[in-house]
Formats: structure tokens, sequence, C-alpha cells
């Protein structure tokens, strides 16, 4: 009786699956908007976009027809554009160092900090977000399944660095070897040859990276390295490379001097991150290698050297002088050799000190680059560096993201004004430290869709 019972249920549930449900999908209008579509500078004027589930199905100068239980958005005075793309972030490491989250920081402080963070991008505009080290697939999967709130993720996995290099945040006496904070929680990885460069690549993508970080170059304010440094072998980051490229992914690369840059994108590093060092014989290797570089603006901010994690060591001090007077050309060669360039913020601390930075950065994109090029490095060039992971490791495979067009996502902002006459209705903030806290969402921004869910709506 039970074996009878067992395949009756057996077969409804197999009749179920295959069942076609016909359940209409959510409509969600927007009528009389503006659009910026994430690639034209100029906008489509009193437009209609149609949503159905997840999807922009149609986007129209004439009224679309829509069910009577259709949601309907009035935009009129409003411009819509894609979602905001974040390229290098890191929303685990909540700081207010390094040595403090080697030594006293355990999986919950990184979790709970990684989930505020999250939802605080996503409420400033942010509908994607690729974190550049130190997160692994778990917070994907909450903000996925609904259990917290943030924009789409993809996540590198553990920073793969050598002795003594960018990522190496063992303490300072600690003997080779030695397991960390960091290396336990697989948030950084020590790698000093080929055969480790393989193992914890593999083992960051089997905990859920959507692709990896490699830390060719040194920094300014980490401890033990020279931003000089040309860390790893050829071998060594072709060896990421490869596995990276085995997983249908890539590896974007930590590359600061020339001579980084160069050897990162002749190893196949398809994505440089920072690259201080830009010129046009560099614009025209990426070019052919179809690379893309995402910079951290807030680095040429006269500023810099008064930040107290700077001004307060005298190493990081003379690191970021040095730095500076190399690094100077980098806005004025990218302006007379533009590449593919993604919006990066690069921001590690509290939620709030983040906050602000993001809107300051978004501030100096329009000062250097004016509005169009800036929204399109916060929308569209982010949407083709998400769609670097290939088909089998990208998690949102399915549509177009950074885009307002026919079949892509349905990740949508609306803003109170035309970007490209007044960029500050993106949310921007014309100051960095010691600026005041700032709100939990823009005013400007007037509605956030995620994936066909809106997030926000104050209109």
């Amino acid at each position: 009786m039970k074996i009878v019972i067992l395949a009756s249920t057996l077969t409804m549930m197999i009749s179920m699956a295959f069942a076609k449900d016909d359940t209409p999908v959510g409509q969600i209008v927007f009528k009389n908007v503006d659009i910026f579509n994430g690639i034209e500078n100029k906008l489509y004027e009193n437009h209609h976009v149609l949503v159905e589930g997840n999807i922009i199905k149609t986007i129209s100068a004439e009224e679309v027809n829509v069910r009577s239980d259709a949601t309907v958005i009035d935009g009129t005075g409003k411009t819509l554009t894609p979602g905001f793309i974040e390229n290098h972030a890191h929303l685990m490491l909540m700081g207010p160092n390094l040595p403090a989250m080697e030594a006293n920081k355990t999986w919950e402080d990184f979790a709970i900090h990684g989930a505020r963070m999250a939802e605080m991008y996503l409420m400033q505009g942010f509908t994607t977000v690729r974190d550049a080290g130190g997160a692994n697939g778990g917070l994907r999967r909450a903000i996925d399944a609904g259990e917290i709130v943030g924009p789409r993720y993809y996540p590198s996995g553990a920073f793969l660095s050598t002795r003594g290099g960018h990522a190496d945040f063992a303490n300072y006496s600690a003997p080779v070897g030695t397991k960390t904070n960091f290396g336990r929680l697989n948030l950084s990885q020590e790698v000093d040859s080929v055969a480790e460069v393989k193992k914890y690549a593999r083992n960051n993508f089997r905990m859920g990276a959507t692709q990896l970080k490699y830390m060719q170059s040194g920094g300014v304010v980490s401890a033990f390295d020279p931003w000089q440094l040309l860390a790893g072998s050829p071998e060594e980051i072709e060896a990421a490379v490869a596995v990276a490229e085995s997983y249908g992914s890539y590896v974007m690369a930590h590359s600061y001097r020339k001579e980084a840059i160069l050897s990162a994108l002749n190893a196949g590093v398809i994505s440089i991150e920072h690259g201080f060092a830009f010129d046009c014989e560099i614009a025209e290797v990426m070019k052919e290698k179809g690379a893309f570089i995402t910079t951290n603006l807030t680095a040429f901010d006269p500023g810099l050297l008064d930040i107290p994690a700077v001004k307060n060591v005298p190493s990081s001090l003379a690191k970021a002088k040095s730095a500076s007077e190399t690094f100077k050309n980098y806005i004025p060669n990218m302006k007379k050799c533009p590449v593919k360039r993604g919006f990066q913020t690069d921001c590690v601390g509290s939620v709030d000190a983040c906050n602000i930075q993001i809107a300051y950065e978004k501030n100096l994109n329009n000062e250097f680059f004016g509005p169009y090029e800036s929204l399109k490095t916060m929308t569209s060039v982010g949407g083709e560096i998400a769609k670097l992971t290939g088909d089998f490791t990208n998690p949102y495979p399915k549509a177009k993201l950074g885009v307002i067009e026919t079949g892509a996502y349905a990740d949508i902002l609306l803003l109170d004004g035309n970007p490209l006459k007044d960029f500050s209705v993106v949310g921007t903030g014309d100051k960095w430290f010691g600026a005041e806290k700032r709100p939990e969402s823009p005013e400007t921004i007037r509605l956030i869709m995620k994936d066909g869910v809106i997030y926000k709506n104050t209109l």
C-alpha cells in the first residue's frame, strides 16, 4: 500500500513539474518617461516602458497596451535609466584597518557588515555590484533567495596575493605558512607558486566566486608592499587566467605600474583594476585584447594626503606622494586615448563612510569626464564587464545588464531630472572627508527597481 501511494505521489509531482503555469506574468508600465538607454548621449523623450516579470518587454513612443491588473507609474518629467553598476567594491571589509580585521573580527562581523553594505548599495541606485575581493558566494545566495536586500552580486572570493603582497594581511611577525583569519574565512590567500595559484583559484570558484582577483602591484596604505611591486611571475598570473577560463570566466588584476598593467594584459588578464599608470600605449594593448579598466578617481583627489591612514603613517605618506607624482597623467591620458572604463569606489570602512565615498566618486566622475561618459561608465560598461563571467559562471545569464532595451533585465531607476544636464540627480556628494552623514537613499532617485521588483518608490 505504501509503495502504491509513493508511486502515485511521484507521478503527481512529475506531472506538476511539466505542467504549464498559465498564471500571467506581472506587468509594470512606466508612462511618459525620458529614457537614457546606457549607451547613447541623448534622451528618448516621452516614452513608455513595459516590464513583464523581470524583463523589459516593450519600449515605445506610443502608449503600450497592458492588462487591467498592470501597475501604471507616471514618470512625467523623470528620466528612466539602467540601474547603476559598481565594478570594484569590498562589501565584507568593514575596517577600520587591516590589522583590526585580521585580529579582532569573526565571520559574524563580516557577514553583518556585508548585509548592511548590500542594502546601502541598492538604495544608492546600484542594482549590480562586482566585489573585488574578500567575499564568497554566501552573500549572493542570501540576496538572490530574498533573505536580505541587495544588488545582483558578483564576488571574487579570496584575494590572491604573494607573501608580502598587497593582500598579505597576516600579522607583522607571522611566520611563513601561518594560517590567518583572512585565510580561514577565504577572504584572502597567500599564493607563492603556480600550484598554489591553481589550488586557491579553484577553491574560489568552489566557494562561489564569479571571477578571480589577483593582487599584482603593491599599495599605499598596506603594510609590506611598495606600490611599485611586481608581485607574481607571468607563469603564476597565467595559471590564474587558465583556471578562470576553465570556468568560462576571467581574472581582474590590481595593477598600478605600467609594467604591471602590460604584464597582466599579456598574461590574459581582461580587467585592470586602478591602472593609475595608464597611457596611450596601454590603451592600444587593451583595445587589442578587449580589456577593461576600473579606476577609483578618489586617488586623484587633492585631499588624499590628508587621509589619517596616509598622513599618520610615514611609510604610507611617502608612498602616496611618490604615487601621486607618477600617476598624475592618468586623466589626460584617459581623455586622449579612451578605453572601456567601469565605475569603481574601492571603499573599505563603515557603511556610512562608504555611502559618502560612493557619492563623492560619482561627483569626481562627472568633474573629470562629464555626465555622459560618467553615466556610461556606471551602466552599459558595467554590464559588459558582468557578461565576462560567461554563461555557466554568471549567476544572471539570461539577459543584458546596464542598458534599457527590449529583452534586458528590468533593473531600472527613475531620476528627478535630466542627468545629462544636471548630474547631481544621480546622488552625488561634493565632499569626502568631513562630509555629513548621507541619507539612506538620494531624494532625486525616486524609484529603484531590481529584477522587476520595486525597492523604492517616492512618486
